[in-house]
């Protein structure tokens, strides 16, 4: 979470944690017991409880005082509770009951209890292990078909990121969350009450970080991000404040996954990177595109001889260990450098040649590095990320080819 200066917000207790929060367990609110607190963000507190009406254990999510405070906030978020109640998909966390009591503000949910998507990354990166393909495509095209039935119920999910995505033991995917980020943007409160921040940057379009309108196409780049997160060890953009990762996503192109994990096969880095497009028109359009194309790219890797690019895929077979972090793989020899370059009479003639910026279509002319329009980065180099001029066909410091 970030705080409203953009600074990047430390793990903290809420102001009443002390005070309330540990008194709720043993308690009930509605029909169900409190029993125990699974998890906190800046957002809310989860907890395990027990819905004595029905003898089952569910999970409860109760947020800040503040929002109930707030009588406008509450009627959108029952409106938006019972939006998202009707969802019915076996990806989807199903919603039992929404409700207010005694000053606090819950949404009843079902329990989930095989850990997140989030925890999976992280204690496969400390095992040093790399996750399965066809299990990590699996949990993807789970996703995507999640994100596809969301959006044609007209719901859009707005904070998709491992963290909310719900592993049961049987290792299926669950989202949860939808709707809570629409309902936290509606306020004003979130940018003066602490640890109420709307969204994480990380996995914010670039729609989203200007503030335009948001349509599906927002929920594919949190996914692409996700993606990239799971084969790479990171996510494409890191920064210690908000304005940095905003400006990232908005203006600069991420390091190609394949730059940091040589192993990940073509066909799922054109994925990812068509995902992260700046432009929403130039992504798959519906989460229904991009997992077909997941589903495609097995096929593929599974079966490179019948793939239309061939042998790409040659080193790259579905099995446990074969994608690694880059930082996990042992040290590469150096690159070879390309010769110096000559300059030819196209490169002459180049001098005059505009370029057109990939963002807003602006012609640049060949020495800039930045659209003098939208200030998009124009040239940066794959590899070791130089931001070249736009006219430049190798990199000025690894001195590979530039894809512009």
């Amino acid at each position: 979470m970030y705080c409203p200066d953009g600074t990047k917000q430390q793990p903290s207790a809420w102001p009443y944690d002390m005070m309330q929060q540990d008194d709720l367990i043993g308690t009930t609110l509605g029909n169900y017991r409190i029993l125990e607190a699974l998890g906190q963000g800046g957002m809310a507190r989860v907890y395990r409880a027990h819905q004595e009406n029905l003898g089952r254990d569910v999970a409860i999510k109760v947020l800040p005082p503040w929002y109930a405070a707030d009588r406008s906030f509450v009627e959108r978020f029952n409106l938006e509770a019972r939006l998202v109640a009707s969802l019915t998909h076996p990806n989807i966390v199903t919603v039992h009951d929404a409700n207010e009591q005694y000053g606090h503000l819950y949404i009843v949910m079902q329990l989930v209890d095989g850990g997140t998507l989030k925890q999976r990354f992280d204690r496969f990166l400390l095992e040093k292990r790399a996750i399965d393909t066809a299990e990590l495509i699996s949990i993807f095209v789970q996703l995507s078909d999640a994100l596809t039935y969301a959006h044609g119920q007209g719901v859009i999910h707005r904070d998709i990121k491992p963290v909310n995505v719900l592993m049961d033991r049987s290792g299926r995917p669950i989202l949860s969350d939808f709707g809570i980020a629409k309902v936290l943007a509606s306020t004003q409160m979130n940018l003066t009450r602490p640890g109420a921040g709307v969204g994480t940057p990380e996995y914010m379009s670039p729609e989203q970080c200007q503030g335009g309108p948001v349509d599906g196409r927002a929920d594919i780049y949190a996914l692409g991000i996700m993606l990239y997160e799971a084969e790479t060890g990171r996510t494409p953009f890191v920064a210690d404040n908000y304005p940095a990762l905003a400006h990232s996503h908005i203006y600069e192109q991420p390091p190609h996954p394949r730059s940091l994990n040589p192993l990940i096969p073509p066909a799922i880095e054109h994925i990812i990177l068509k995902a992260l497009a700046k432009n929403p028109a130039q992504r798959y359009q519906t989460a229904r595109e991009m997992g077909e194309a997941l589903n495609q790219a097995l096929v593929q890797i599974n079966n490179p001889s019948q793939s239309a690019i061939g042998g790409m895929f040659g080193q790259a077979q579905v099995g446990g260990g074969n994608f690694m972090p880059q930082h996990l793989l042992p040290p590469q020899p150096p690159i070879a450098q390309p010769p110096p370059h000559t300059p030819t009479m196209v490169d002459s003639r180049q001098q005059n040649v505009l370029f057109t910026c990939f963002n807003c279509q602006h012609l640049n002319k060949p020495q800039m590095r930045y659209c003098t329009r939208c200030g998009y980065l124009l040239n940066q180099c794959t590899v070791c990320g130089e931001r070249n001029p736009v006219g430049n066909r190798f990199c000025t410091r690894c001195g590979q080819p530039l894809a512009i």
